[in-house]
């Protein structure tokens, strides 16, 4: 099979399991992003998550993480959920209403290569938020998207609320053509919005004031319990892709089934209140919440309350 022909099996294949839009890019060195990452980095921006730190030449060069790849196809999955949160509960990010994202992805990366063996390879192949990718730089450069002001991923058809993965391979094939420009305008209405001024200037992040970091990566940080009161915030943070106009206009419901919300949305602040582990792990077992853990959930929601 030539390449043009294994790239729109691929397409095709990728949407018949359920992934709402694909791009493929050419594994190789991300120049610019290798030099904007070492500069984050060194500033200190990625705070506790050390992680960051690691596998620093894999994560600019697909072709180091795993030998032999030569394409990268990275693929889409909506995420916004048909019903939200009560406006006065303690506010939980959207991609945490279902059960955790890297399980549900992965099966379904796994049943596109099942489908296609040319593309498989022996060694592990495809992520999820799961390996040291610069995953909204690739989603880029397969033809996805732009980096916003506020620094996620924006896909024209379905705004900034999308799942991004990959499956690496070491075929070649027919390459997506990146949108090089950026579609904000002089829009700044992610960085007006943030609470704690985490976007500290346009497509800059410091994410160590970010709400999200705050609730989910960080162990012990109490700087900002005065913006998690302000806003509500129990778990992640969405405030500056809710008020994104792209998101306003483009994003919705995404009806993928997997990504049922779990029993918490008409919660209100007392039922969150009376929450105790068993029922938290219960309900909460498959969530990506679970990273936070329960301990954390109620020290934060004390501080809401």
């Amino acid at each position: 099979m030539d390449a043009s022909a294994l790239t729109q099996k691929i397409k095709e294949t990728a949407i018949q399991v359920g992934f709402d839009a694909v791009g493929i890019t050419k594994a190789e060195l991300l120049e610019e992003d290798r030099a904007y990452l070492d500069s984050w980095l060194s500033a200190g921006y990625a705070g506790s998550m050390n992680y960051m730190h690691n596998y620093f030449e894999k994560r600019v060069d697909v072709s180091k993480l795993i030998d032999g790849a030569k394409s990268v196809i990275v693929l889409l999955y909506n995420y916004m959920p048909e019903r939200l949160q009560s406006a006065s509960a303690p506010k939980v990010a959207k991609y945490a209403y279902g059960n955790d994202y890297h399980h549900i992805i992965k099966q379904k990366l796994e049943q596109v290569v099942s489908q296609i063996p040319e593309i498989k390879l022996d060694e592990q192949q495809c992520f999820c938020d799961s390996a040291p990718l610069l995953e909204k730089r690739l989603a880029v450069r397969a033809g996805l998207g732009w980096i916003g002001k506020n620094t996620t991923l924006i896909n024209k058809r379905f705004g900034s609320y999308c799942f991004i993965s990959e499956i690496v391979t070491d075929k070649e094939l027919v390459y997506d053509k990146p949108d090089l420009s950026t579609h904000c305008g002089n829009c700044k209405r992610c960085i007006d919005e943030c609470a704690t001024n985490a976007l500290y200037k346009e497509y800059q992040m410091d994410a160590r004031k970010c709400l999200s970091y705050i609730t989910v990566e960080s162990k012990d940080d109490r700087s900002q319990d005065e913006a998690l009161r302000s806003t509500h915030t129990l778990f992640g943070c969405d405030k500056c892709q809710s008020v994104c106009p792209w998101n306003l206009r483009f994003a919705h419901s995404s009806n993928h089934e997997e990504l049922k919300a779990l029993d918490f949305l008409n919660w209100t602040n007392e039922d969150w209140l009376n929450l105790d582990k068993s029922k938290f792990n219960r309900i909460f077992r498959d969530s990506a919440m679970q990273r936070a853990g329960y301990e954390k959930i109620m020290t934060i929601l004390n501080c809401l309350m």
